[in-house]
């Protein structure tokens, strides 16, 4: 899918945020990126395959002074 050079990481490879975003419509919430991931803004993620990677939000530490 990708024409990009160079080539964007698969969707199955582990850096696979890193492809090129394709298409994007923030009114609803989610991307497409060329390696045919979907993205979601909550940072789930749609396969290809039909798989999916729940959303990974950074946890926030609290610091006691």
């Amino acid at each position: 899918m990708c024409e990009h050079q160079p080539f964007c990481p698969s969707a199955e490879a582990p850096d696979h945020d890193a492809a090129k975003l394709v298409a994007y419509h923030p009114e609803q919430g989610w991307g497409l990126l060329c390696n045919g991931v979907i993205i979601f803004d909550d940072t789930g993620e749609l396969l290809p395959d039909g798989g999916a990677s729940p959303a990974h939000r950074a946890t926030v530490e609290h610091v006691v002074v």
